[in-house]
């Protein structure tokens, strides 16, 4: 029978897994905000149409924030711009206090389902002040071109 060996690498990764906890992309939404002068509220409307206040802050991504407080917003690239599983529909008061999408962003929208002149990626919305307020609304589906019906675990 062959003896397994642990090699150097894996030993080292157990320790640091150890002493460091789980890492989470996105860390910083993961944090309260400092003082209310930060605090950016926001309401999220899942598919069945409940509304969900979240308290963010100045800085937040969306979609990371949205995986704190268990929002089901996908993001299986991990804002990588490579997928549209972060899908969602800006409020119209607030559309246009967003930055104009850049082009990769489009692309990527493009191949969302059920998309609409009000459609973004989550992953690129950062919350500022301006955006104190604003309405997010999930589409009915999206699509991952990973596996459909895998639901990714933020880490």
């Amino acid at each position: 029978m062959r003896q397994q060996i642990p090699t150097r690498a894996s030993s080292y990764s157990r320790s640091f897994m150890t002493a460091c906890g789980p890492l989470r992309h996105g860390g910083f939404e993961w944090q309260d905000p400092q003082s209310e002068d930060e605090v950016v509220n926001v309401t999220f409307v899942d598919r069945e149409g409940k509304r969900h206040p979240i308290r963010g802050k100045i800085g937040d991504n969306l979609m990371y924030l949205a995986h704190r407080y268990g929002i089901e917003l996908e993001g299986a690239c991990e804002a990588s711009l490579a997928c549209s599983t972060c899908h969602v529909y800006v409020n119209d008061d607030y559309f246009d206090a967003l930055p104009e999408p850049e082009e990769k962003e489009e692309d990527m929208l493009d191949l969302a389902v059920f998309l609409k002149e009000n459609s973004r990626l989550g992953c690129q919305i950062i919350l500022s002040k301006d955006l104190e307020g604003m309405e997010l609304v999930l589409p009915q589906a999206t699509r991952n071109f990973y596996v459909d019906g895998h639901v990714p675990e933020p880490h």
